[in-house]
């Protein structure tokens, strides 16, 4: 067994817990938690946010903890909370885990972890380190995926409406249909990739670094088959209008995405993005936005993730 997997299986475990993910009870989540490792005798200590302390800072307390006692980092949240811990953890050498409770949880799903925090717990305890990809766009890390034009902005209208009218997917696709009706301009983009140069334009530029959120919308298997050769998948919508746009939104919700004319998609391990006359840009990774210099550089991190996933017995069944 090597140092890393004998940290995974008995190490203690720093838990990162945001009680805002998702839709359930966080003082329940917490128990249902607590109970799995407690009865499996492994130590743990929670770090929950208190007050205006922010995510970012718990993931580098939990990730010092962990260094010093040779445990394991654990994020329990959704997929922006996962992004925030994996931020601290990469590159630390820490194992890191994950108890997925946001809505879509591409991540966990992505990696065969259950939904049920009680089994992705059971994973804490006897699971298996694996190196996981991760995705970078100047510095920041990705897991799932990271954009710039229309989808940014999809995603901070989508979470107004998740503030007003609660988290599910239903609502996600109705705040899509709002935002489209409202879509305005375009991106001029020159983009450079292993020595070439092309110009493009396009409302949004979208990568990808998860294999289960490609193959539900329908992008073709050779970019959904690029994670598995260490590269990302870049999708480009090119310039239509608002009737064609709510055609992929349609499209890309029953998994057909790939078969539209208006998608060009490749793949990369790394690739410059220069937008026209754009010295910033809104830039979303994994559901948060942020604003970036221009150039954009997307491209996959020197170093893995070692995430504890499922033995292949325990593994669960991805919906």
């Amino acid at each position: 067994m090597t140092d890393t997997q004998e940290i995974a299986r008995h190490g203690p475990l720093f838990i990162v817990f945001n009680g805002g993910s998702g839709r359930r009870d966080a003082e329940e989540e917490k128990q249902t938690i607590s109970r799995v490792l407690q009865e499996g005798g492994r130590q743990f200590e929670f770090l929950q946010c208190e007050g205006s302390e922010k995510i970012d800072t718990l993931a580098r307390r939990a990730v010092d903890q962990a260094t010093a006692r040779r445990g394991v980092v654990v994020a329990a949240g959704g997929d922006g909370t996962i992004n925030a811990v994996a931020n601290a953890v990469l590159g630390s050498g820490c194992p890191f885990g994950v108890i997925p409770q946001g809505t879509f949880n591409y991540f966990g799903r992505d990696n065969a972890i259950s939904q049920d925090s009680g089994q992705a717990a059971q994973v804490l305890l006897r699971g298996r380190v694996a190196p996981v990809q991760a995705g970078k766009v100047n510095g920041r890390l990705f897991l799932v995926n990271a954009s710039v034009g229309l989808y940014p902005k999809l995603l901070e209208d989508r979470e107004a409406w998740k503030q007003q009218f609660g988290r599910s997917r239903l609502v996600a696709f109705v705040s899509g249909m709002a935002t489209l009706l409202q879509a305005r301009g375009q991106l001029d983009l020159r983009i450079e990739s292993a020595g070439q140069s092309v110009s493009l334009r396009t409302p949004t530029l979208f990568v990808g670094n998860n294999r289960l959120q490609l193959v539900q919308a329908g992008i073709n298997m050779q970019q959904t088959d690029a994670m598995e050769q260490g590269q990302l998948a870049a999708v480009a919508v090119r310039p239509i209008g608002t009737l064609a746009l709510f055609g992929l939104l349609l499209r890309g919700v029953l998994g057909r995405l790939g078969e539209a004319e208006n998608i060009r998609s490749f793949s990369f391990r790394r690739l410059t993005v220069t937008p026209r006359r754009m010295k910033r840009i809104k830039v979303a990774t994994d559901g948060e936005i942020v604003w970036m210099q221009t150039p954009l550089v997307f491209e996959v991190a020197p170093e893995p993730l070692l995430l504890l996933v499922p033995m292949p017995q325990d593994e669960a069944q991805i919906a």
